[in-house]
């Protein structure tokens, strides 16, 4: 690791230029760094914000309530608490030998290594990855060993950026965009796992207008479904900031990346800011690695709306590293964060409202029946009763893109700040589809919509069940600052205390035991 004095790489970390930061560790990262923050990347090389303003947050406040009030008067942009940048090198226009052992840049050969792979990640590079990254130049992120070798913890594909000379691709002005744009991440098969990239944009405010160099972007990231993870189904939901470049490249796009916190990742995934290189090609947590992924640009004529969704996020990660936001799948999770934080800064973004919430209280007596336990009632019972659109990241995807559409085009009136901000300043909407990155991994597809899709993905018999199972990190008590408070009550009490106190669950908890003992006997 480089002494903390040294600057990151030269290039853009999403709406911020490099030298405003400094390199450093989460252990060397020194008082600047919230305690929280220190402890999660404590061994990570993050780039730290060397410049005011900085982020701040309100303590006894609930985080989306300190948002919306501090969005009344937000004041310049301020910097990120940190950026996860994962290393301290950045290597462009790098072609690498078709074996993998070497690469070629500015006319000279070196050695190449790559990290290693985490024990928990059932995937690796394979001669398939290098024979497909032989025919592209990439951007490398890693670190120079003594003996001459770069280390590479990131391989981005050059090639994957916005195509200006794309034709366009109008979508209906009715309300069936909604179907289209979901269209969109699925108008190739598996959602393009193995196809190559592609722009589409689909709207423009003046037709074939397409003076993108240098606009501010705010970008909206789904990642598709796993093709090895029975728990991924559902794919994965992002904001992004930054701006959009001549040559169309995205990879300096900042990603907001919300993830649980309370368990280790098998990936090595780390909630945090993050560059699109690293969210999507990092060896080890890269999402391209094990999906394929869709991000849709809107680009802006001024920078306000994209400010102010970047200094809410700073705010954000404040508040969720600290523990007083608490990530949880079937109701706090990726997309939940990013809607709740979106429309606390005056965008109302549509509900979709629950799957199915008769289906969801009859599925607590079904899984006490099946598994004899409460916790996959309660899960169940959430998933099919929460709003789609905080639940389901291609739901929050296609309700974003949607409004996004109707804003620009004058069809819907402007209510909240940031709505105001979207209304005037959209120029263009343009999605990019990106493909699986070739490994020993199985390709993955397009995300579940809703909960039925999700439901029917899955094997019939829970013992197909593919998971992978992972270690707890637990929040030390000694971080844990006086305003923080006890978990809410799950919404799921309601069912599981009325359907016990009327002698359902318990009915179905024996006739289930009955069944699990008689079962093996029938055999």
């Amino acid at each position: 690791m480089p002494p903390p004095s040294k600057t990151p790489p030269d290039a853009p970390i999403g709406p911020y230029f490099p030298a405003g930061f400094r390199l450093a560790t989460g252990t060397t990262a020194g008082e600047t760094l919230h305690p929280a923050a220190r402890f999660l990347f404590a061994g990570e090389t993050v780039a730290i914000p060397s410049t005011p303003p900085f982020a701040e947050y309100s303590k006894g406040t609930l985080p989306f309530a300190d948002i919306a009030a501090w969005a009344a008067n937000p004041g310049p942009l301020t910097w990120p608490p940190l950026v996860w940048l994962a290393a301290p090198e950045r290597r462009t226009g790098v072609r690498i030998a078709p074996d993998g052992t070497s690469f070629r840049v500015d006319g000279a050969t070196a050695p190449l290594a790559l990290v290693p792979k985490i024990p928990l990640n059932r995937s690796w590079v394979d001669a398939s990855t290098f024979a497909w990254l032989a025919g592209r130049t990439v951007t490398m992120r890693g670190e120079t060993r003594a003996d001459g070798a770069f280390v590479a913890r990131t391989l981005w594909p050059e090639d994957w950026r916005v195509d200006d000379r794309a034709p366009s691709i109008p979508l209906p002005a009715s309300r069936t965009p909604r179907l289209s744009i979901r269209g969109l991440a699925r108008s190739a098969p598996r959602g393009g796992a193995a196809s190559p990239p592609e722009t589409h944009p689909i709207w423009e405010r003046v037709r074939g207008q397409r003076d993108w160099a240098g606009k501010p972007v705010l970008a909206f990231v789904l990642n598709g479904a796993q093709g090895d993870d029975d728990e991924a189904w559902g794919g994965h939901f992002a904001l992004a900031t930054g701006r959009l470049p001549a040559d169309g490249r995205l990879s300096d796009l900042l990603v907001a990346n919300f993830y649980t916190l309370d368990s280790e990742s098998e990936k090595g995934i780390l909630a945090a800011p993050v560059p699109l290189d690293n969210y999507l090609a990092d060896l080890n947590s890269g999402q391209n690695w094990y999906r394929p992924s869709y991000v849709m640009l809107a680009v802006l004529r001024d920078e306000r709306a994209m400010a102010l969704v970047q200094g809410a996020l700073n705010r954000l990660y404040l508040q969720f590293w600290r523990h007083r936001l608490e990530y949880r799948h079937s109701s706090m999770n990726c997309a939940a964060i990013s809607v709740d934080m979106l429309r606390a800064l005056g965008w109302t973004i549509p509900a979709k409202g629950p799957a199915d919430r008769l289906r969801g209280w009859l599925a607590v007596p079904a899984k006490v029946f099946a598994e004899g336990r409460f916790g996959p009632a309660r899960t169940a019972y959430e998933y099919l009763t929460e709003d789609r659109t905080r639940l389901m990241p291609a739901a929050a995807f296609e309700e974003a893109v949607f409004s996004l559409m109707q804003l620009a085009r004058g069809a819907e009136l402007p209510h909240g700040r940031l709505e105001s901000m979207l209304a005037e300043d959209v120029t263009a909407l343009v999605g990019v589809r990106f493909p699986q990155i070739p490994s020993s991994r199985a390709f993955g597809t397009w995300p579940a919509a809703n909960p039925r899709e999700y439901l029917d993905a899955l094997p019939t018999d829970p013992a197909d069940l593919k998971v992978v199972p992972v270690p707890p990190r637990p929040f030390p008590q000694e971080l844990r600052e006086d305003d923080l408070e006890p978990r809410p009550p799950r919404r799921s009490n309601l069912p599981i205390i009325l359907l016990t106190a009327t002698g359902i669950l318990p009915l179905a908890w024996i006739l289930g035991v009955l069944w699990r003992m008689l079962r093996p006997a029938r055999r």
